[in-house]
């Protein structure tokens, strides 16, 4: 009898103990705040709150806990609670801040407030993405100003990103400050990353070479996956086209124990109806079959120490081509089809040594393999990366200082002239070690200097010494002025970096023994938040930037419209341009980004001066967003616009247009949220049916004979003009500027377990 009692009792003290909870609610102006973050700091305990904005965190021991609510457009808030076998009830109301108080790590290599940090750094989170939805990253770029998804081919629609004109090379992509997507995975490791795993993307605009190295010479682009704490349970994500299209989106999330967590992400992508609008007999999208899973485990540590891996798995079977296109006929010279086979694994994560000292070691290991035809053309190409970096962050008195050490392991092989010499195959393989060093000095409360330097060794170019410099001056709490200057570099990598060098259309020519490229930049940023009336608030941000390049690496298409030429340029390139953004908030809940870059990218050889293939003068995007309460709808309206780029053309008589026209695509979306955990959204994309076809008697030169049959040379090797083919032309699908989908319905739903 007395061990009852005793069970019993001991029952009793647990759920007095171990049973307490933390109950509360919230909100905004009176107004409910679903899905806010809520969480115990120092804990792995968090939820989320749910439509009505209520929210509990159950299985607490006595004690006093700091509370913490956030949540994305709102300033986060505190709250201490203290627990005696009880049951805690606290209400947060959140008020509504910018975009611009975000924290963000990109700039600087360190967790600081957007508005503190001396380098301009764009955040846009996952409701950014929600207003136009889309199967991967790679498109969903399209709607931020001054970045620009370039295609590259008609066929096989690989590509990659522009910014501020420069081409996809010198842009640098990041998965949690990794740089595990360059190089031959650039055009395509931004598709399959889980979209219900994204927690932001931050941008950067101009060099960045001193703290990532090379090719982070026009830009880059971390993305940024969530923490298990903060994400819900479960989410679904999955909508289909009227062009056949189906997108399948997982997140999942467990605990396991007090001190584990972990993410699993899966992203199913899936597109196999070919069709020809335009009439050309090739498909005018790429037919796709992709899958991409992805882990990421958090480990607690003792004094809040970080400790994460992450690891991804991509596989894509793509092709483009001729209608009549079966897997049968790749590889050979009957019908023509681009068939791409990618597999990929990537593996990255970071460990914070234990020490005092913030000391913070960061890897990762890719491994691309890819294997595909251009019609009877094969490329087969291997890429390893492998990338380790050691910091150690520390404060002397006002200064913030940051010392880096990095080693990075490049390995290339393909069966293109690339890794060819002498008619061996030469893989191409470096170790490039590198060592920074970077002082934040705060000279006042309003006035902060960053000076940076970083040292790299390559064997096939030497020593490269990339400094840099920010200055932010806080005119008042909502004026913010920055100037940044700073040199970039890129060691040469010529493989994937123009889709027309591997069609077999051209043949490569590396006139000489290519150096690396050199970048001089400078940028002035300006932020300002504008507070009125009702809470309505403005955010702008103005850069007005100056990049100066040498040993520029271009591919020359003009000199024969048969080859791709590869040489340094004899001179020099010039990047210059501004861009404006606008983030508008009113009360009513109508909301509003737009944003606009004007730009002049080009260069300059032997006295002559000419624009830059593929880059547009002025482009613009903008979305506008609108909740009527009552109906529990969403309405967004997106859309991007870019002016005229010059074409690349295959001779004087080519009879299609030099310059694009301006064009936009523009789309619309209604998403209703009445339900409990659920969202079902609809739209329409492409409004306006553009297509680059209008205007162009054809955008595929010869489409009719892909295998040049019918082509007769000149005993030059020219191209004949002949009552068969009055234009001289060869078959050529690299006359591409925009994408050849038209317009098209889309329904989806969402699902949220937390």
């Amino acid at each position: 009898m007395k061990k009852k009692y005793s069970l019993l009792l001991f029952l009793l003290m647990s759920i007095v103990v171990f049973g307490q909870e933390i109950e509360g609610r919230v909100l905004s102006n009176g107004e409910p705040l679903p899905y806010a973050n809520v969480y115990i700091s120092e804990t792995n305990k968090g939820t989320s709150t749910d439509d009505n904005g209520y929210f509990k965190i159950e299985k607490l021991e006595n004690g006093v806990y700091e509370v913490v609510a956030s949540y994305t457009g709102f300033i986060p808030k505190k709250k201490e609670i203290r627990l005696e076998n009880n049951t805690a009830s606290v209400e947060f109301n959140l008020k509504r801040a910018s975009s611009l108080d975000e924290v963000v790590i990109t700039g600087t290599l360190k967790p600081v407030s957007r508005m503190e940090t001396p380098v301009p750094v764009e955040v846009y989170k996952p409701a950014f993405f929600k207003k136009n939805p889309t199967a991967n990253v790679f498109e969903a770029l399209q709607n931020v100003n001054g970045v620009r998804p370039q295609l590259n081919c008609n066929i096989c629609n690989t590509g990659d990103i522009h910014i501020n004109g420069l081409e996809g090379p010198y842009t640098m992509v990041l998965i949690d400050g990794m740089p595990i997507v360059s190089g031959l995975s650039t055009v395509y490791g931004l598709s399959g990353i889980p979209n219900s795993l994204i927690e932001r993307l931050e941008v950067v605009k101009g060099p960045a070479s001193s703290l990532y190295g090379s090719e982070a010479v026009g830009g880059l682009i971390n993305v940024i996956t969530k923490e298990a704490l903060y994400a819900p349970k479960l989410t679904v994500d999955a909508f289909g086209t009227t062009w056949g299209e189906l997108n399948v989106d997982l997140g999942y999330k467990a605990l396991l124990g007090e001190k584990t967590s972990f993410l699993l992400g899966a992203n199913y992508f899936n597109y196999d109806q070919p069709i020809d609008n335009n009439n050309d007999n090739f498909t005018d999208l790429t037919l796709q079959h992709r899958i991409s899973l992805f882990q990421k485990w958090n480990f607690k540590r003792k004094e809040n120490r970080v400790f994460s891996l992450a690891a991804r798995y991509f596989y894509e079977d793509r092709w483009g081509g001729e209608m009549q296109w079966t897997p049968e006929f790749r590889g050979g010279d009957e019908i023509y089809g681009e068939s791409i086979y990618t597999s990929r694994w990537e593996f990255f994560g970071n460990y914070q040594l234990p020490f005092k000292e913030k000391m913070l070691f960061s890897f990762s290991y890719t491994d691309h393999d890819q294997n595909s035809v251009y019609g009877d053309e094969p490329y087969l190409a291997q890429q390893r990366i492998a990338f380790g970096q050691l910091t150690w962050d520390k404060e002397v008195n006002n200064h913030n200082l940051l010392f880096g050490a990095a080693l990075r392991y490049n390995f290339y092989d393909d069966n293109t002239t690339a890794t060819a010499s002498d008619g061996e195959n030469k893989p191409d393989e470096a170790a490039i070690p590198g060592i920074f060093v970077q002082d934040e000095i705060k000279f006042s409360k309003k006035q902060t200097l960053l000076a940076g330097l970083r040292y790299d060794y390559d064997k096939r170019h030497g020593s490269i010494l990339t400094p840099r410099l920010a200055y932010k001056w806080s005119v008042t709490d909502n004026d913010i002025l920055r100037l940044n200057a700073g040199t970039g570099f890129r060691v040469v990598n010529l493989f994937t970096e123009d889709h027309a060098a591997l069609t077999g259309a051209r043949d490569v020519i590396i006139e000489e023994e290519l150096d690396p490229e050199q970048s001089y930049n400078v940028n002035i940023n300006y932020l300002k938040k504008i507070y009125t009336g009702n809470d309505n608030f403005i955010g702008l941000d103005l850069s007005v930037w100056y990049t100066y390049f040498t040993n520029m690496i271009l591919p020359d298409y003009d000199t024969n419209p048969n080859q791709i030429i590869y040489d340094n340029l004899d001179g020099h390139a010039v990047s210059t341009g501004v861009s404006a953004n606008a983030d508008i908030v009113f009360y009513n809940g109508l909301k509003m980004t737009l944003g606009a870059t004007l730009m002049d990218v080009s260069q300059t050889e032997n006295g002559e001066r000419t624009r830059q293939m593929l880059t547009e003068r002025f482009s613009g995007t903008w979305g506008v967003s609108y909740k009527i309460m009552p109906w529990n709808l969403n309405l967004d309206y997106t859309g991007n616009l870019y002016g005229p780029m010059r074409l690349p053309l295959l001779g004087d008589l080519d009879p299609r247009k030099e310059y694009s026209p301006v064009w936009s695509v523009q789309n619309i979306q209604f998403t209703y949220d009445g339900f409990k955990g659920f969202e079902i959204y609809g739209g329409v994309k492409n409004l306006l049916n553009w297509t680059p076809n209008r205007g162009n008697p054809f955008i595929i030169a010869r489409a009719h004979d892909p295998f040049d049959k019918n082509v007769e040379y000149d005993p030059e090797g020219n191209v004949m003009a002949t009552e068969e083919n009055p234009y001289a032309l060869t078959f050529d699908p690299s006359y591409v500027y925009g994408p050849n989908q038209g317009i098209r319905g889309f329904l989806g739903v969402r699902y949220r377990l937390d």
